[in-house]
């Protein structure tokens, strides 16, 4: 109450009103405070809960809500819904409060948005104003009054609560305000965080997408009730396309509608790369959603930018975006050039980054639902909906773009095993991030080169076979590179120069040599005849040649890139000494055996003096030698060279299984034509298991050698289980009609 003297009348309701002026030296202001409010009465609900959404149906994570105990049977009185944004997690924990009020098994409802710790203080605040007559102008003892008053007091009357305290975005904001355990109460927080400090004191349910056939279920209920009806095809297209996101479906269905669409229609707007996930949403979001599909993730990004190592969060996820999102090694994300694209991406980073620091990155990526982070799972280690990698995508500067593409593809490329050893389990995971770069980036990898990962891809391809797929992939490849970079780039000549390969290997080699020999003549006149790659296109030359069985051509183009090689690098280069192999082949090949045992046997001398003798290229070399004496007719020297071959292959350091075989098959069958059947038997004995164990029991090639085992039993006269086994398994029993 104010009195003002010297003025006239006037009323103020909650301020000072004066008819006139004001002398501070006869103002006299008289505070008066309301009563305190007396606490309301149970049942009593604190905060809105969010209306029901349409469509809303029931999922598998309401019942885990309502399990009072765990597996174990303890009671379970507090639970996080955690999982990414978009998923559902705030409708789900409505209908678990909603339930829970509607069916009397609370007495008091607290539902608090709780994006910040300001917000739970508010929230809290106001309940404590209403239950507990807390002091509504000091709002964190106003807060503290209401968890104290939570908890149960001795002789009181119990007071069943549910508080919700939905988005948290911080584990930090409860420090101090999470709710006191009470067998009366129990707390339910939704989060798109995944940190141990809020799933460590509560059962943790994750919350993910729907199924397929829940995402189909809600589509076809959404547009019925909107007196629509779509194929069920097209339906599960439209849910395959916004992989199953509960937001994005809804907002798909709410932007049919109002542009007057059919499903079919609204997915080629969406396959259409021209088209921003902005231009194809609502203009006004159903069922009172805060963000629009496009911007659901950025306060999640801006937060995990925020978290150790700060400002790599974002780049991080940049890479992610345009990598498979159904696997991403963790060796790619961690690689060199991953490094050196964090390290030069951000202006706040000082240092080059390390590997621990970006796998901290991706963990905190994880904690804010952005990217699954499994690293027990190496080849899949990381996973990223499709919708937040074409959102993260869609906000990139093109200038930044197209550097993430050329950094993902450096990194792919240095994580990718060389061909001659390649991981078949991880290769199928490399190939289909390659095709995500191709297809999100294609220009960028052909950027004044084809880029290497591209070749690398199509060498995996041919590790697996069929070579129908490997051809059908270069000559795209080819076909791209001669229109971005013409038919006379290097890239265009040596990608020609597989497919004339793959030819080869296709028992084409005619075909081959008609190829070859128009790269050669434009890489010669484009890049000089001492150019490398000319180099490896005369070489390639020469085998196609002599496979065609024109053995006289090969050895007339080996000897002449023979003299240039000798010419330009001298006779003891590496060049040189594979030309001198390469053309000792061909003299073997065209029946000139001595020739070729001439040149390899002065050829061995020069490789164990560079390379050595447990080098492949040097074992390679000895196992020819010795074929040549085989087929010379000189046994004898062919199995003395092979069982010295034998017997260093024994000494050599890792896998030397298919040496191993091609030695002992060789060895059995000189053993054989000298009549030597105890030796060759044993060395029958050896390759068959030997065989089965690397191939498989059931190729072709063991029957070829359990029958030749069998033949030598026989001829030897002495009886083998082999050759038993051989005979039962190949040969049919007589009909017993026929006695």
């Amino acid at each position: 109450m104010v009195r003002v003297s010297g003025t006239g009348d006037a009323i103020a309701e909650g301020g000072i009103a004066n008819t006139g002026y004001l002398n501070v030296d006869t103002l006299t202001v008289v505070q008066q405070r309301a009563a305190p409010r007396e606490p309301a009465s149970w049942p009593h609900q604190v905060g809105v809960i969010p209306p029901q959404a349409r469509s809303f149906q029931h999922r598998a994570q309401v019942d885990q809500l309502h399990a009072a105990v765990d597996s174990g049977g303890s009671a379970v009185l507090n639970h996080v819904l955690t999982g990414m944004g978009g998923v559902g997690k705030t409708q789900l924990a409505a209908d678990y409060a909603r339930t829970a009020w509607d069916d009397g098994t609370v007495d008091v409802l607290v539902w608090v948005t709780a994006s910040t710790r300001s917000a739970v203080v508010t929230g809290y605040a106001q309940a404590g104003v209403e239950l507990s007559r807390a002091d509504p102008d000091n709002a964190e003892q106003a807060a503290q009054t209401f968890l104290a008053w939570l908890s149960p007091k001795a002789g009181a009357k119990p007071c069943r609560w549910l508080i919700v305290l939905d988005n948290v975005t911080d584990p930090n904001d409860l420090r101090g305000m999470w709710p006191p355990d009470s067998p009366h109460g129990r707390t339910l927080i939704t989060t798109r965080r995944r940190d141990d400090a809020l799933t460590g004191h509560a059962r943790a349910i994750t919350v993910g997408l729907y199924t397929l056939q829940e995402a189909l279920s809600y589509l076809t209920k959404a547009l019925a009730s909107r007196g629509r009806e779509e194929p069920k095809d097209e339906l599960e297209g439209l849910a395959k396309d916004l992989g199953c996101l509960p937001l994005a479906l809804s907002q798909a269905v709410a932007y049919i509608i109002d542009a007057s669409l059919n499903c079919a229609e609204y997915r080629a707007l969406l396959a259409d790369r021209t088209a921003r996930l902005e231009d194809l949403e609502p203009d006004a979001l159903p069922d009172d959603q805060p963000h629009a599909v496009h911007a659901a993730w950025s306060l999640s990004i801006d937060r995990a930018n925020q978290l150790k190592p700060a400002g790599l969060a974002q780049h991080m996820l940049r890479l992610t975006a345009v990598l498979d999102s159904d696997g991403i090694p963790e060796t790619v994300l961690t690689s060199q050039p991953a490094l050196d694209y964090l390290s030069a991406a951000d202006t706040a980073v000082t240092k080059a980054v390390t590997e621990r620091e970006a796998r901290r990155c991706l963990r905190a990526l994880h904690h804010l639902s952005l990217i699954d982070h499994n690293p027990e799972t190496s080849d899949h280690a990381v996973r990223v909906h499709q919708l937040i990698q074409r959102a993260v995508r869609e906000s990139e500067p093109p200038d930044q773009y197209a550097q993430t593409i050329r950094a993902a593809a450096d990194a792919l490329h240095s994580a990718w095993p060389p061909a001659t050893g390649s991981n078949t389990e991880i290769d199928p995971v490399l190939r289909a991030c390659a095709w995500s770069l191709l297809d999100y980036g294609r220009a960028n990898l052909f950027e004044g080169r084809v880029h290497p990962v591209l070749f690398r891809w199509g060498q995996s391809l041919s590790a697996i076979g069929p070579l129908v797929d490997t051809m059908g992939f270069f000559e795209g490849l080819e076909h791209r590179s001669n229109q971005l970079l013409g038919p006379r780039h290097r890239d265009t000549l040596a990608i020609r120069g597989v497919i004339a390969e793959l030819l080869r290997q296709f028992e084409a080699p005619g075909a081959a040599v008609d190829e070859l020999q128009e790269v050669l003549t434009t890489q010669i006149d484009a890049f000089g005849v001492e150019d490398p790659d000319v180099f490896t296109t005369r070489l390639r030359l020469a085998q196609c040649q002599a496979d065609a069985g024109d053995t006289e051509s090969a050895i007339i183009t080996c000897e002449q890139l023979l003299n240039d090689e000798i010419r330009i690098h001298g006779a003891s280069h590496e060049n040189a000494l594979v030309v001198r192999h390469r053309l000792a082949v061909c003299k073997a090949q065209s029946g000139l055996t001595e020739a070729a045992v001439a040149d390899y046997e002065g050829l061995l001398v020069d490789y164990l003096r560079i390379f050595g003798a447990i080098d492949g290229r040097t074992f390679d070399l000895r196992t020819n030698l010795a074929t040549c004496h085989a087929r010379s007719g000189n046994f004898a020297q062919a199995i003395n060279s092979y069982e010295q071959l034998l017997s260093d292959l024994e000494q050599a350091p890792g896998p030397v299984n298919e040496q191993l075989i091609n030695v002992l098959d060789v060895l059995s069958y000189c053993q054989a034509k000298m009549a030597d059947w105890a030796s060759a038997i044993a060395t029958l004995e050896r390759l068959i298991p030997l065989a089965e164990a690397h191939w498989g029991a059931d190729h072709s090639n063991i029957d070829a050698f359990r029958y030749a085992l069998a033949s030598c039993t026989d001829a030897s006269g002495v009886t083998s289980d082999a050759r038993s086994m051989w005979i039962t398994k190949h040969i049919a029993p007589p009909n017993a009609a026929e006695g």
